[in-house]
């Protein structure tokens, strides 16, 4: 399991497209599995499932990431799991962290601090 958590410069929707574009679009493997949006008045919340077929562990790794512009700034989270290849033992080769950091590569230019 993976953990990402950092704040970017752009809406919830401009940051939704940028993850799918950088994690799904040009990938075999990569799908949406589920995504649900709420709003309250000017502020928005997406919760989406992300999933990805991993070669290194012979097995399809899920990442939930929710996004939400309910502060000053548009909060990103993102956590990627299942990508361990045993019942046992959570070693997953990297496979999890890989997963994770494409989100954070993909909104790069938009992570403030």
């Amino acid at each position: 399991m993976s953990i990402k958590e950092f704040n970017i410069n752009i809406s919830p929707d401009e940051a939704m497209n940028k993850i799918t574009e950088g994690v799904i679009k040009g990938t075999i493997s990569g799908k949406l599995v589920d995504f649900y949006e709420r709003f309250s008045g000017e502020h928005q919340v997406m919760v989406f499932v992300l999933e990805k077929f991993f070669m290194r562990t012979s097995n399809r790794s899920s990442m939930t990431v929710t996004i939400d512009n309910f502060g000053d700034v548009t909060k990103v989270h993102a956590v990627a799991s299942g990508s361990s290849e045993s019942p046992f033992f959570r070693f997953d080769w990297g496979a999890g962290d890989s997963f994770a950091n494409s989100v954070e590569n993909a909104l790069a230019q938009h992570i403030i601090s």
